[in-house]
């Protein structure tokens, strides 16, 4: 009654009000009588309206830069995938991408579509958009600084971080002497042209060396600490140094530019003084999320735009003042996670693409058209090497580092990646680089950064030890050896008690290693131990419950599912353990689309058609890092789908073919460890066929007669299959069921599918 009467309110409210509007405009027709209103421009021309209508709003400026930020989105994130997959990081291809996307590559092969996507009068959104991305993202490197490390380290950081600025410093100077006359722009003194071509020599990118520290696991180890704590103060010096060599260049003079500088000290010394301890106690009366309120969080933001509005009249740029707002933040590693949360998503997936394209619209290969410009360019990056690589490596060894340690430190330090980026677009917008040296050197921040991971592997091989193992790799060949790899601790929980129930009593011969990657861009070098801790606490104590010895691995990583099979291939263990991640394209009409696009598109997809693995996970709901573990695990893989599993005393196994035998194997762990019941489904009469299976299937009831029952009633209703705590099949058995859509799929109950 209550429907009825609701919807009979509805259909009369609708057409009494639109009664009333029609009469309004009906009346108001008449009011339109000598105002000359002009009702078809064109007879029959309606269509024509309406398609003038949509090229005017496609040519508005906020559609021409959403329309920028979607392409520049997936094209960064496209090269991005290529750059991890061969090694690199991601910003490697990201600052690619911008070059791609500019005159280099689309603006000369494409001019037409780079002309439309990227008309010169949307370069101001374009550039102010980034700025702000910019802004945002040096705010973030500020928090990211760990200021206690800092000083704990300070005087073998301080040594090996300034000789590393200074000896490229010179260098870059003295190269600046030879160059100046061919490429400095006209009306640009030396002391600015020279100033800063040292200073983009001496550059380090703080974010990628720590990302490539933590993802290589060196972040506990000595080599790792000092690299950290040298970007660090690395970083500090050079913004600072930048800061004055802007001074320098605005004021025109040495001596005017004092004025500035004395002013930058002031305000300096008011964030530190001042604001910072303000800071400090807001941070501690709200250092929880429940507590971070709106009105708090406003704060730290105006505090933010605020520093950055002050330095930027001052004179030493608004980047200046967005870095110094996050190294006064408050300390605390929670409270600074928090805020990097807040504002990373933003500034790293959105707005700094926007910074690379936009640094790839004024990089012009094409300038480079003459031998003696790319002899200039590699004098470059001849220069940048060995000033920042053996700078940094030298200092290192006469800081009693041992070779292997100075050499790496000295690779690490000579990344440069987007923090080169920024200094050169710093350098281009004052008028102080030309094209041809803007082009150069953003060439040498590629090569530079791209040669870090081949260096570091190089020097690794050369002083290669014999008593180096594989991370994660156990000696003892007779142990039957298990890694589950976990996501997050309740997942890992569930697999650790799988692993336990096919080994409980045989743990003098088992070995278990419960592996968890995290992504190196969602880390942060001051809170990589306790997020560590924090993820294998619960497994532990599972462990610990279940009186099961194991072993830890933890590992940042660029590429979690290469990383997980490389762990495991090279660790030459018996069995992998996964959890399902649910695939994102299922569910709805719109990611059944999208999912058969990205079918098409996707470049793993692409690799496994060559390689022969495409059709393994057809038509399947498996996420794409599960479909690539199993493609290239060389180990038996066992993906857990799990719904709601606390038991393993009940199991059902379905042999659908010879292939399952292998399924009788776990099936004997079980019971012989765990004392599960199971029932095993002869479905196609296989077992009887098949003198190996019956052989073990006979072992297994003379030794537990109570423990394995064989059916071949094929109907499996819903009762039986509600009683089950896990049902054991293989991956060729399950991509049938999924294939015939088998009413099993709704009422099993949680599934461990086997690629043996």
């Amino acid at each position: 009654m209550k429907n009825f009467k609701n919807t009979f309110f509805y259909i009369a409210i609708i057409s009494v009000f639109s009664s009333l509007m029609y009469w309004v405009i009906s009346k108001g027709k008449v009011l339109e009588a000598g105002r000359n209103i002009v009702t078809d421009r064109v007879e029959n021309g309606h269509w024509n309206d309406f398609i003038e209508s949509m090229v005017h709003n496609l040519k508005h400026p906020l559609a021409i830069l959403l329309a920028q930020i979607v392409a520049i989105i997936l094209v960064a994130r496209f090269f991005g995938w290529v750059s991890r997959k061969i090694g690199q990081p991601s910003v490697v291809g990201e600052i690619v991408a911008g070059i791609v996307l500019g005159p280099s590559l689309v603006g000369m092969y494409w001019p037409e579509f780079s002309a439309m996507l990227f008309p010169k009068e949307s370069m101001g959104n374009l550039q102010f958009l980034s700025q702000i991305g910019l802004i945002l993202f040096m705010f973030v490197i500020g928090m990211e600084l760990d200021l206690k490390a800092l000083k704990n380290k300070a005087h073998d950081a301080v040594v090996i971080s300034h000789a590393s600025i200074i000896i490229p410093f010179s260098l870059g100077l003295g190269l600046a002497y030879f160059i100046y006359q061919s490429f400095a722009p006209e009306g640009i003194e030396f002391i600015s042209f020279g100033l800063f071509l040292g200073i983009a020599m001496s550059i380090t990118a703080f974010p990628v060396l720590a990302r490539i520290v933590q993802e290589r696991g060196i972040h506990k180890t000595r080599l790792g600490t000092i690299a950290i704590t040298c970007a660090a103060a690395d970083d500090i010096t050079a913004w600072c140094i930048l800061a004055a060599v802007i001074a320098i260049v605005k004021a025109g003079s040495f001596v005017s530019s004092l004025y500035i500088i004395g002013l930058a000290l002031v305000y300096v010394l008011v964030m530190l003084k001042v604001v910072r301890p303000f800071l400090k106690r807001v941070g501690d009366l709200k250092s929880t999320r429940e507590s971070l309120s709106k009105p708090v969080v406003a704060i730290f933001f105006l505090t933010l735009l605020l520093s950055s509005y002050a330095s930027e009249i001052i004179g030493i740029h608004a980047l200046f003042g967005a870095f110094m707002a996050g190294a006064i933040m408050p300390e605390s590693g929670k409270f600074r996670n928090i805020f990097i949360e807040k504002v990373e998503d933003v500034s790293v997936v959105i707005m700094l693409p926007l910074f690379f394209v936009f640094t790839g619209l004024r990089t012009q290969i094409g300038l480079l058209n003459d031998p003696s410009l790319w002899k200039i360019t590699g004098l470059i990056i001849l220069v940048a090497v060995v000033g920042k690589f053996f700078g940094s490596a030298l200092a290192a060894k006469f800081v009693g580092q041992s070779w292997k340690d100075s050499l790496s430190i000295g690779a690490l330090m000579n990344t440069r990646g987007l923090m080169e980026l920024v200094v050169l677009n710093i350098g281009y917008d004052l008028g102080v680089l030309s094209a041809e040296i803007f082009t150069m050197m953003v060439i040498m921040a590629l090569v530079t950064t791209f040669m870090t991971g081949p260096a570091l592997d190089l020097i690794n091989y050369v002083f290669k030890s014999k008593s180096e193992n594989v991370p994660g790799a156990i000696s003892n060949k007779n142990k039957f050896k298990i890694l589950l790899s976990f996501g997050d601790a309740e997942k890992g929980k569930i697999l650790l008690k799988i692993a336990n129930s096919l080994s409980k009593k045989q743990e003098s011969s088992t070995m278990i290693t419960a592996m968890h990657l995290s992504l190196s861009s969602e880390l942060h070098s001051f809170d990589v131990k306790d997020y560590e801790r924090e993820t294998f606490l619960p497994v532990i104590s599972e462990s610990e419950h279940l009186n099961q010895n194991i072993n830890t691995l933890f590992k940042a990583s660029n590429d979690i599912d290469s990383d997980i099979v490389e762990t495991a291939n090279q660790g030459e263990y018996d069995l992998l353990l996964i959890g399902l991640g649910q695939s994102i394209f299922v569910g709805t009409l719109l990611g059944k689309v999208l999912g058969f696009t990205t079918r098409i598109i996707n470049p793993d997809r692409l690799i496994d058609k060559f390689t022969g693995k495409e059709g393994l996970f057809d038509n399947s709901p498996f996420d794409e890092r599960t479909r690539q573990i199993v493609a290239k695990s060389k180990m038996p893989v066992a993906i857990l789908v799990n719904k709601d599993l606390e038991n393993i005393d009940t199991v059902f196994l379905p042999i659908f073919s010879s292939e399952d035998a292998f399924l009788i194997g776990y099936a004997q762990k079980l019971i012989h460890n765990n004392g599960s019941q199971v029932t095993v489904l002869d479905a196609d009469g296989h077992i009887k066929s098949n003198h190996g299976i019956k052989e073990n299937i006979r072992s297994i009831e003379q030794n537990a007669p109570n423990h394995i029952m064989v059916t071949t009633d094929k109907t499996m209703k819903k009762e039986f299959l509600d009683q089950q705590d896990l049902m054991i099949i293989s991956l060729e058995s399950w991509k049938k069921l999924v294939d015939s859509h088998s009413t099993w799929l709704n009422n099993t109950p949680s599934v461990l599918i086997i690629k043996p």
